[in-house]
């Protein structure tokens, strides 16, 4: 079978996988989703004796059906390598009465590596499908993870370039260093004077600029993204649910077919909507509870069915979520309407004309799967000091926001179903909100001396990523104003401005 993807603004036209990667968004402004959500065609059983990279393939064949078996198995064993700590790839980790499925293993000690490891290779193997002769131009926006991840995946990849715009002040002191200190002839970063949301924004605008994409395809470049937006990137985040069930059962866990929830710190959407669509696939997942952080716009949204981005726009210790319009989002509200394009083109056009939407009644009881819940900075900060002391893990800013969530929600229902927390950060990333959590009297320490502590503390060996960094060249210092970001990317690529 061969499984064709289309725009969730317009029905009509249909492309392969390939070509949905290489595109990254449609030319309609929507994105790409799969005209149906294909099942697994291995049991749970195959599943559990599993490696990482089997699993992968399992998964990923389903979704990218124009790619050859052997295609598909190089993008995933180069993808999963020696660049992870680990040969699981993603461990579990029994945490109190949770699993912590911790996805922080790669390259750059975030989530985003388990998609931006392999995205590159997608992009790169689609490009030779499709006799793509022209250079290949990577637009992200990052809130403070994915722009580095996807730096660290395309840095230096023959026939690439990539530009990166992150919030000045809006990420944290390993982050920006992460990326500012970043290798490679083809990278380039700038820091936008705005929040995420300006540079997500911004970054979708130059995609859709008719007049742009002609003067960069006559200079010998076309654009894509690595930001969740790209199909490429959500699909081979499903993997990762899959492979958590498995080896629940593997370990004896849980018995097959049995229900579990899953919680999932969530901005853009792209994580949970993975965990979705692992459950479309048949994973026996009850509950998808959407933790947000104080921009709890998505807990609106489940609590409300309306969608309001027009509010204050918090600085919080979880960055990578401080977001108001998760753009994900796009992908479910087109399956809950039905999968009628039309619908989802009038709810986006509001949202982006008058900063809100609502989805009707009948879309919501769609919604029954989704639980929203929230934490305060105070309740953040609370989880990791209490999960500390019980148990003597270490969690960052972003998973403590989900482990208070999931126990919130266990609290209140009663339900007692077996439950699993995506743990999408390392620690060091977010080393001072993390110490100064356990105990306040760490912040009279400065970054580095604090990553000392850590260690003591959590007794997990630094990261190659933050030792890198340590005595690291800042290699990028462009900034720019929000307005000036298409000036600012064609100045890089060297096209007239």
């Amino acid at each position: 079978m061969n499984l064709l993807y289309k725009s969730t603004r317009n029905a009509e036209k249909t492309v392969t996988a390939s070509e949905a990667i290489l595109k990254g968004l449609a030319e309609d402004g929507g994105l790409f989703v799969p005209v149906e959500i294909p099942k697994l065609d291995v049991t749970m059983d195959d599943l559990k004796d599993m490696s990482y990279q089997e699993t992968a393939y399992a998964v990923m064949k389903q979704f990218f059906t124009d790619f050859t078996e052997e295609e598909l198995k190089h993008c995933i064993n180069s993808a999963y390598d020696e660049k992870f700590d680990t040969e699981v790839i993603a461990p579990l980790v029994k945490v109190g009465n949770t699993y912590h499925l911790e996805l922080f293993h790669g390259a750059t000690i975030a989530f985003k590596d388990m998609a931006l490891s392999i995205l590159p290779h997608l992009l790169t193997t689609s490009a030779k499908k499709n006799h793509v002769t022209k250079e290949i131009v990577i637009l992200t926006a990052t809130s403070g993870d994915t722009g580095k991840a996807a730096l660290a995946g395309f840095a230096d990849v023959p026939g690439t370039k990539i530009i990166v715009f992150y919030p000045k002040d809006g990420v944290s002191k390993v982050q920006e260093l992460q990326m500012v200190t970043q290798k490679g002839k083809n990278t380039s970063v700038v820091a936008i004077h705005g929040n995420f949301d300006n540079a997500q924004s911004g970054v979708k605008a130059l995609f859709e600029d008719k007049e742009l994409e002609q003067e960069l395809s006559q200079a010998g470049y076309q654009f894509s993204s690595a930001n969740s937006i790209n199909i490429g990137r959500l699909v081979p985040q499903v993997v990762y649910y899959v492979y958590a069930y498995a080896k629940l059962l593997e370990n004896e866990e849980i018995v097959n077919g049995e229900k579990i929830n899953v919680t999932v710190p969530t901005g853009n959407f792209g994580n949970i909507l993975a965990a979705y669509y692992a459950k479309q696939m048949g994973v026996p997942i009850a509950k998808l509870i959407c933790a947000s952080n104080e921009n709890k716009v998505l807990f609106d949204f489940f609590q409300t069915g309306k969608y309001d981005k027009n509010r204050e726009f918090v600085l919080t210790s979880s960055p990578s979520m401080d977001i108001l319009i998760s753009s994900n989002l796009e992908r479910l509200i087109y399956t809950i309407a039905g999968q009628d394009a039309q619908k989802n083109a009038e709810l986006m056009k509001k949202l982006n004309t008058e900063g809100v939407y609502e989805i009707t009644p009948e879309m919501k009881e769609k919604l029954a799967d989704f639980v929203g819940g929230y934490a305060t900075e105070e309740e953040t900060r609370e989880t990791i000091r209490d999960t500390y002391q019980s148990t003597g893990y270490v969690m960052d800013t972003h998973t403590a926001v989900a482990a208070h969530v999931c126990k919130a929600y266990q609290t209140n229902s009663n339900d007692t179903l077996k439950a699993l927390v995506a743990s999408t950060a390392s620690p060091y990333k977010f080393a001072r909100s993390v110490m100064t959590s356990i105990d306040a009297s760490y912040d009279a320490m400065d970054e580095f001396a604090l990553i000392d502590e850590l260690k003591k503390v959590s007794g997990v060996e630094i990261p190659k990523a933050i030792e890198e960094i340590r005595n690291a060249d800042i290699l990028h210092t462009r900034e720019c104003e929000v307005d000036k970001m298409k000036e600012t990317v064609k100045t890089i690529l060297g096209v007239e401005v």
